[in-house]
């Protein structure tokens, strides 16, 4: 009998970088008495005589034991180990299309490959797995894995096609229960556990999704049972067991991830930082004074206040992880790195240059669009809100439109607008009954002949005091740089930071990249198979997702969590984040689509992405429009590849199933619609794959890792104002006239709120030891067809040309918004990056 080698390649069990030994010690017993971890290869072209039911199913081989666990130790930092398992082949086999593994030890394993050497007639077979296998109690059916060769449904194997289904069953689950860490379930729930009414009334929070009150994405169930006080209300977990939320095992960090360390960091500042930043407060009561004061923050260093919190942190946070997010050193002095925004000049960030370029070139540089009318009007119900169009006149704005008229400069299209009226307007009383002070803003810009905006005026709102349905009371601002009128011009921009920051952190990050990917993930899990091409070209873009949405649920996004203590909206955070997923349309999140509809950019079909931005240094559109066009220049290649013809893409029973269960349940609360594709052309299937990547990667990129370079340097993106502008003849305006900047840092964000918002962005803005780029996947044998390898060659190639472009562009001079008076190159589209806090770099995930 002739025996084929394999060689299998796994991780052992491990936490954080810590082997588990008693796991280990335990296994070792387990393969003492005969409790191995067997495979058996499954034949794709010969049929197993006995199976059940009537299916056809390959024919299983022997089982075939992982040879030398007892003395093949894991190494002492996390790694992988390699065995070698032993087949009896027979020929009826043929070429093996899948196997199955059965776990008799005591403990999980990741496993990572299986590599058949000298098939008969075949030579080398290659299995990607990539999947925890737990013991073989927790499983009803046995754990199955394919060949990396993909498959469309009616393609694939006869005898393998019974196992494709079955996985897939197993994935969707049977929808009751609470799922454990065990569990490979992929299911839906509403946004129903973020706040806890048993612990207090003032914790409930609305049910997000299922209403068309408040719609939303669908998040991962995990079948917890109610709160006692509200049947709606999902029970949430306590603090101590946050890094134990139920995602499926697959979706969770991967060993060697920085984010592991990350998502223990996340606790680490609710349980120890953020008791201590109060003490320290509470401590030194007295604002902010000056700028040189927060300067300290990254310079001199600020002292923790010695006592049993700072002895906590010192027993619960490792010091490498402290590390992370604050220089700490053994007298209890800590100090923040220094952001990009402050590193070559620490005043450029004041200038209006600099406040105009970073809507072009800044960590939200999606929401600019051009002004097609003046003045700006609203599109809020006037029967509910009354007359909400802009007070900007003709007069505000002329003077500084070079000596063009208004309407030339509109038909010119060189206007242009930040505007957060519509958006906040509802939510202001509801606001400003808190602590917090904010208005509705419109801020209008000129582009002059430089390529550079100078913003020309800003209008703040506010409600009617008597009644919405009386319109907003406005108050016009024009640029001024010296005496009261320049401190109210500043002043006046501080608060249109704030509400950029609010909707940046809640719409352009938080809902249009992660909740609103992460459907697409459950339902390519439930409907698609691991063999099918569409999702081997789309897995690398689902990577640990869930995972930290999930800890954002426990953390972050929660009643009463970071986001909600550093943010203006608190309580009403998540609830308008819901109001303004009504205006989410997913074919407008492709970025050629946006830039049009935003004005940004006209269809020019003699360009070469066929499109002509109506600013020509507009970095984010310049370094987005390359990374798109070879984004989806790489998705039509491998498509195309697989779908000759439109009927095959109708005929695909995973790929129309999938959509279907997207848009219905995924996106349940806009299955009516009528902008979603179809999906009844392979055009449609490459607009529909590329917009998921470009969201999933370069556009996430763009809204995340420049948080840190921007905002960690607080008086730059304020998060939260506590005053309204002084008004002339008041005590405030005497003060304002008198100490400016002392009046501007008493209406930013104070100092608690400032430290937990900059440790939560200095975490969030950094890339992982492990991370993987666009262009680049974990495994080079992710697929066994050599023309979807040889075309993402070609993109990986593609990519590094736009570094290339990327570095000359920041060098050009010409180029003033590339780089600013600030000094800060935009490289958040720059593809690759290392490890750490960087500034650059397209993770192919919305990971972190």
């Amino acid at each position: 009998m002739k025996t084929i080698i394999g060689r299998v390649v796994l991780i052992k069990k491990n936490l954080l970088d810590v082997i588990d030994l008693s796991a280990s010690v335990l296994d070792r017993v387990h393969e003492l008495l005969g409790k191995n971890v067997s495979l058996q290869l499954i034949s794709a072209h010969h049929p197993n005589h006995q199976s059940s039911g009537g299916s056809l199913r390959g024919k299983v081989g022997k089982p075939a034991m992982l040879e030398d666990w007892i003395t093949t130790f894991a190494p002492l930092t996390v790694g992988e180990s390699s065995y070698k398992v032993s087949f009896e082949w027979d020929e009826e086999m043929q070429v093996p299309g899948a196997f199955l593994v059965q776990n008799n030890h005591h403990s999980e394993f990741y496993l990572k490959t299986l590599t058949l050497e000298d098939v008969p007639g075949h030579g080398q077979v290659h299995f990607v797995c990539n999947s925890w296998v737990y013991p073989a109690k927790r499983y009803k059916k046995g754990r199955v894995f394919f060949t990396n060769k993909a498959y469309l449904p009616d393609e694939t194997p006869e005898f393998l096609r019974s196992y494709r289904e079955e996985e897939l069953e197993l994935l969707r689950g049977d929808g009751i229960g609470m799922l454990e860490e065990w569990d490979r379930v992929y299911d839906y729930a509403y946004y129903n556990d973020l706040g806890d009414p048993d612990k207090d009334i003032d914790d409930a929070r609305p049910v997000l999704g299922g209403s068309s009150e408040y719609p939303y994405p669908r998040r991962g169930r995990t079948g917890r049972p109610p709160t006692k006080s509200d049947p709606r209300t999902e029970s949430r977990l306590p603090l101590v067991k946050s890094l134990d939320i139920y995602v499926p095992r697959d979706e969770r960090f991967g060993h060697l991830k920085l984010s592991d360390f990350l998502a223990n960091g996340l606790v680490s500042i609710v349980q120890f930082l953020v008791p201590e930043f109060k003490a320290l407060c509470d401590s030194s009561p007295d604002e902010f004074d000056s700028f040189q004061d927060i300067m300290k923050l990254y310079e001199g260093g600020f002292k923790l206040p010695d006592g049993p919190l700072l002895d906590r942190i010192r027993q619960n946070i490792p010091l490498e992880m402290l590390k992370v997010f604050l220089e700490t050193d053994s007298s209890g002095v800590a100090k923040f790195p220094t952001p990009d925004v402050i590193k070559e000049d620490k005043s450029a960030w004041r200038t209006d240059e600099e406040f105009a370029k970073e809507m072009l070139a800044g960590v939200n540089p999606v929401k600019i669009r051009l002004l097609k009318e003046f003045p700006p009007t609203s599109k809020l119900d006037v029967e509910v809100y009354g007359n909400q169009n802009s007070s900007i006149k003709s007069h505000h704005v002329e003077k500084n439109l070079n000596g063009l008229k208004v309407d030339e400069a509109l038909v010119a299209k060189r206007l242009f607008i930040l505007d957060h009226h519509d958006s906040l307007m509802p939510y202001l009383r509801r606001i400003n009954a808190t602590t917090n002070k904010i208005y509705a803003s419109r801020t209008l810009l000129f582009l002059q002949n430089d390529g550079t905006l100078k913003p020309l005026v800003i209008e703040l709102s506010l409600p009617h005091p008597e009644g919405d349905n009386l319109g907003a009371v406005s108050n016009v601002y024009t640029p001024a740089e010296y005496g009261v009128e320049g401190a109210v011009w500043q002043l006046a921009k501080a608060y249109v930071a704030v509400d950029d920051s609010g909707i940046h952190q809640l719409i352009s990050h938080w809902l249009n990249t992660h909740a609103v990917v992460e459907p697409f993930i459950i339902a390519a899990n439930r409907q698609l198979s691991v063999l099918h091409p569409i999702y081997k070209l789309l897995y690398p873009h689902f990577r640990d997702t869930m995972n930290i949405n999930a800890f954002a649920r426990q953390i972050l996004i929660n009643g009463g969590g970071i986001l909600e203590k550093t943010v203006f909206p608190e309580k009403y955070s998540m609830e308008l984040s819901s109001v303004l997923y009504k205006n989410w349309v997913f074919p407008d999140q492709a970025l050629p689509v946006d830039l049009v509809k935003r004005g940004m950019a006209v269809e020019d079909s003699d360009s070469p992405h066929g499109l002509s931005l109506l600013i020509e240094d507009y970095p984010y559109a310049v370094d987005g429009m390359e990374i798109w066009s070879a984004i989806k220049s790489w998705v039509e290649d491998y498509c195309r590849f697989y779908y000759t013809n439109d009927d095959m893409i109708k005929n695909d029973k995973e790929l129309q199933s999938w959509w279907k269960e997207l848009r219905e349940e995924g996106h349940g609360d806009k299955k009516h619609e009528a902008w979603w594709p179809e999906m009844n052309s392979c055009q449609e299937l490459i607009d529909i794959c590329t917009t998921f990547i470009w969201i999933a990667s370069a556009l996430h990129a763009a809204v995340n890792y420049g948080q840190y370079p921007y905002a960690g340097y607080a008086p730059n993106r304020p998060t939260i104002s506590r005053r309204f502008m002084p008004e002339p003849d008041t005590p405030e305006y005497e003060e304002l006239k008198e100490n400016p900047d002392k009046v501007f840092l008493k209406t930013i964000t104070p100092q608690f709120q400032m430290l937990l918002g900059i440790a939560l962005i200095e975490l969030l803005s950094r890339h992982s030891s492990d991370e993987v780029y666009l262009g680049q996947r974990e495994c080079p044998e992710w697929t066994l067809d050599a023309e979807p390898l040889n075309a993402f060659q070609k993109f990986g190639t593609k990519l590094k040309e736009i570094e290339e472009r990327i570095v000359a562009m920041n060098n050009d001079e010409k180029l003033k918004n590339r780089v600013g008076l600030a000094k800060v190159p935009y490289t958040l589209l720059y593809p690759t990056s290392e490890e750490g806090l960087t500034g650059k770099g397209i993770p192919n995930s919305t990971a972190i």
